[in-house]
């Protein structure tokens, strides 16, 4: 069987559709808190507090020409409806519904999915606008839930997916909070392994997922895009 895990930000649903053979990759935690890299200049202050539309998000998302040559982006894929069951992660199931498999549900958002090389390797930008405490508080619960099982399955369409999680250091300097996991995909004797890194800087959420050698290359230049005065 050929699963295809779904690297959306945090949409680490495992949507069902096809990956080729396993991924071997290696490259959360509790939100880290650093202070503003930025000066106190008032003008930041208000940069970093206004709320982005999705139509200025989707400017502000890599492209081919920002990541370099062998990037191939992918078309958005359409939603799944499947019916998706945690098993084995209380913490998981009593957020219920999507959260139970990581979905972010802020309404302005923005997303790209680009394939690497002509390979399975994948990486997924997202970004959502809201207020900095929803944020937070949105992401926090479901990286907390997720990193706190180290195993669990997913039940979606008639498949089970082997979970495994395990928290990462998150990257010093960045932006105001940092969540990092890398979560491992087992299903019909094949592994995909993924690495998630969320960034918030002010009103506005960064997450990266996919092969972990690609987001460790690009999640800096994502954030500095995502985060340029308009």
């Amino acid at each position: 069987m050929r699963v295809r895990v779904a690297t959306t930000a945090l949409g680490i649903t495992a949507a069902l559709l096809a990956v080729p053979a396993c991924s071997t990759d290696t490259t959360g935690t509790k939100p880290e808190t650093a202070p503003s890299v930025r000066t106190g200049n008032p003008a930041d202050t208000v940069q970093k507090a206004a709320v982005l539309s999705s139509a200025m998000l989707e400017t502000r998302l890599l492209d081919e020409n920002d990541l370099g040559s062998g990037y191939l982006r992918e078309p958005e894929r359409p939603t799944q409806h499947d019916d998706i069951t945690g098993i084995g992660c209380p913490a998981l199931s009593e957020l219920g519904g999507d959260a139970a498999t990581g979905t972010l549900t802020f309404p302005r958002k923005a997303k790209a999915t680009f394939t690497y090389g002509g390979s399975s390797s994948e990486i997924s930008e997202e970004l959502y606008s809201d207020s900095p405490n929803k944020l937070s508080d949105g992401i926090d619960r479901i990286f907390d839930a997720m990193t706190g099982c180290p195993t669990y399955q997913v039940v979606a369409g008639g498949t089970t997916i082997d979970m495994a999680s395990q928290k990462l250091p998150t990257p010093h300097g960045l932006g105001d909070e940092r969540w990092s996991q890398l979560l491992t995909f087992s299903t019909g004797g094949r592994s995909t392994v993924v690495k998630q890194t969320a960034i918030r800087d002010g009103s506005l959420l960064l997450v990266v997922s996919g092969s972990p050698a690609l987001v460790d290359r690009h999640l800096v230049k994502a954030l500095a895009k995502a985060t340029a005065a308009s």
